[in-house]
């Protein structure tokens, strides 16, 4: 799909869902970017379901101008149209009017269970593509393809290393990946022991990756994280305002990586919330008072945000 993308074949709309919002986004800037090459520049325009609307949605679809007779229309949060059976059909007898030349891109955040409202959609639109994970080979293709667009040549079981590394984790394997490339730079080179080497002492022990696992309830991902958060050095207090921030982003405060917080309280009921957020709460203040042990805390936080009990 993403090598017929770079050859310049464009769906006329995709629907895109899944529980890994990591290879959504991957997709996303694979699309954006195969769209601006062929487009002599022309940007993505980006809306949120909620505050556009179908009309304008549509309208941004089916219309041409002087200045672009295509357009890539990227609509986030689809869900929140399943509320309105009306809407929905409605966007979904537009899509299949067709849009002309332009490609229109419905994200479905992901859920828990299958949002069966929005069938019309999925149905309507020409290719349907479901983020649940990527298989080794497809971490590898997708390495290889990346290292090459950006001029970096990778020596013999480079690109297995760093799958090795991430443990076949889309998040990780992304970050590292973007890091190693801009390590190498344009024209570098990348071997092994390279990605043995700088991917040392921890791998996938960033704190967005950490708290990524949390917000998608992906517990036994989590506890390895903190581990190696741990191992790497990051503060105890750090890790605690980092998930105090996660949930209370979930809740409408600030938060430091909105989309994961936008995740968390997806997943999350707002009874849920308030509990993570008292847990949270609980385990600095023993870990302040000295009552328990600090790492036996984060763990226990760990596993009743990601909704173990």
């Amino acid at each position: 799909m993403v090598a017929r993308w770079e050859q310049g074949t464009f769906p006329s709309s995709l629907y895109l869902e899944g529980p890994s919002e990591s290879i959504k986004h991957a997709l996303l800037d694979e699309l954006k970017r195969a769209w601006v090459a062929r487009h002599s520049g022309v940007l993505a325009r980006v809306y949120r379901a909620a505050e556009a609307g179908v009309d304008q949605i549509l309208a941004a679809y089916q219309s041409t101008s002087l200045f672009s007779s295509s357009e890539l229309l990227i609509v986030l949060d689809i869900e929140d149209l399943g509320r309105s059976e009306k809407k929905v059909l409605a966007l979904a007898q537009g899509i299949e009017s067709g849009g002309g030349e332009s490609c229109l891109v419905l994200l479905e955040s992901a859920g828990d269970n299958e949002r069966k409202s929005l069938a019309p959609l999925r149905s309507a639109c020409g290719e349907h593509v479901l983020a649940a994970s990527l298989t080794r080979t497809e971490l590898r293709a997708w390495g290889e393809r990346t290292l090459a667009r950006q001029h970096v040549s990778a020596g013999p079981g480079a690109v297995d290393a760093i799958v090795d590394a991430c443990e076949g984790d889309p998040l990780a394997f992304f970050n590292e990946l973007e890091k190693l490339s801009a390590w190498a730079g344009d024209g570098g080179r990348i071997t092994a022991a390279d990605v043995a080497e700088l991917l040392k002492p921890v791998v996938g022990a960033d704190l967005p990756e950490y708290l990524g696992a949390v917000a998608l309830g992906h517990s036994s991902l989590a506890a390895q994280r903190l581990g190696r958060l741990l191992a790497a050095g990051v503060g105890e207090g750090t890790i605690l305002f980092a998930l105090s921030n996660l949930v209370g982003g979930a809740m409408g405060g600030w938060a430091r990586w909105r989309d994961l917080s936008g995740a968390y309280r997806r997943r999350m009921s707002p009874v849920e919330l308030n509990r993570a957020l008292d847990a949270v709460y609980r385990a600095e203040s023993a870990w302040k008072g000295g009552r328990a042990d600090v790492v036996a805390l984060l763990e226990q936080t760990t596993r009743t945000l990601s909704g173990d009990a």
